[in-house]
């Protein structure tokens, strides 16, 4: 059986290193805000060319500070993709601010600056653009109607970590970048995890506080904020397996180019090649009218797949009274979309495979 994510065999090369970590973490007993958060914010900063970096406690969490830190006013609007994960959206609504959805291109299944500057409206005062399955948006088009229109961006990297667009990270073009560092993530923790990227050093500070009960010195809350701490214990995994990201974004480019050599054209719809972006290949989707058809003939022959997302959000039941109207790319993704095998465990051998069978499946057709 070809698993779609082995998260065991993932971590088993760092065992050791981690085994010996835990028993110095253990004696050292500082388990929260100490030494390893510390150097992990500023290791991960570097690695994205970003000023600062505040650790905390999950991807869902590093967008709502992020929002909760421009203090927008109750109700304000946030242009969003309407074809995200659920988190994306979540994050506005928990901080009291209305999401509005805005149709993907079909080719990236990005946003777009055209599709942007058509949703703008005098309530709207941010875009929370995701850079979906690891492709980066077109960061310079979404910059310009950004300051044309004075709107905050906060980038969605969730999916993203490593990924450039004109040889710059992603995560550093807007306000803020917002990371998760869930276990299945090119950068996975070993449990929940994320982080924000700033270059303001006046939004860093506060950020800060804001992650620890809004307090900057202990039992003097300055800010209303919530305990979302990036785990100690994490952020000592963090650092270690940041180290090897950019040989596993590497390896997934590798195995990306030989699903687009070998997947026939004429059967499947492949992700779009864009210039001047470096993808990381979080997810490596085709899009088919047979998608449940072609799920289960590859688990008939031992390979599993997984789907993202099957539902899309307008579609969600616990947002049927938020999020209104018709979202016919979104649909349309969502119904179609496949995510194939794609991670460190994977083989080029393995990825050979998956296509060959692919292309059966629609030659038997």
């Amino acid at each position: 059986m070809i698993e779609y994510e082995d998260l065991s065999r993932v971590n088993h090369s760092y065992k050791q290193e981690f085994t010996e970590l835990f028993g110095k973490f253990l004696d050292k007993g500082w388990f929260v805000l100490g030494e390893e958060v510390k150097l992990f914010e500023e290791e991960f900063a570097a690695y994205c060319g970003s000023k600062y970096c505040i650790g905390v406690a999950s991807g869902l969490d590093a967008l709502y500070l992020s929002l909760l830190a421009l203090d927008l006013p109750e109700g304000a609007e946030v242009l969003v993709p309407s074809n995200t994960y659920i988190a994306t959206i979540l994050s506005i609504v928990n901080a009291g601010l209305k999401p509005v959805l805005v149709e993907p291109d079909l080719g990236t299944y990005n946003i777009t600056a055209s599709g942007v500057e058509e949703n703008i409206s005098s309530s709207t005062k941010a875009i929370m653009l995701v850079h979906l399955y690891g492709k980066p948006c077109k960061m310079d088009e979404l910059l310009n109607i950004a300051k044309k229109h004075d709107l905050y961006i906060i980038e969605d990297c969730a999916q993203a970590h490593g990924a450039k667009y004109q040889d710059k990270a992603v995560g550093t073009w807007g306000n803020f970048g917002a990371y998760s560092f869930y276990p299945t993530k090119n950068l996975g923790a070993l449990g929940d995890a994320g982080a924000i990227v700033t270059n303001d050093s006046r939004m860093a500070e506060k950020l800060k506080a804001l992650r620890n009960y809004g307090s900057q010195i202990k039992y003097k809350n300055d800010f209303i904020g919530i305990n979302s701490r990036l785990d100690e214990l994490q952020a000592a995994f963090l650092r270690i397996k940041l180290r090897e990201l950019d040989k596993l974004n590497q390896h997934k480019n590798i195995l990306a180019d030989i699903y687009k050599k070998e997947l026939k054209r004429e059967f499947v719809i492949l992700p779009e090649n864009q210039e001047n972006t470096f993808e990381v290949f979080h997810i490596f989707n085709i899009r088919t009218e047979n998608r449940d058809e072609l799920k289960q003939y590859l688990l008939d022959n031992g390979i599993k797949t997984e789907i993202h997302y099957p539902t899309p959000p307008h579609h969600q039941a616990g947002y049927k009274n938020l999020l209104h109207g018709s979202y016919p790319i979104s649909e349309e993704i969502h119904r179609t979309t496949l995510s194939l095998p794609i991670s460190l465990i994977h083989t080029e051998d393995q990825i050979e495979q998956i296509a060959r069978t692919i292309n059966k499946f629609f030659e038997k057709l």
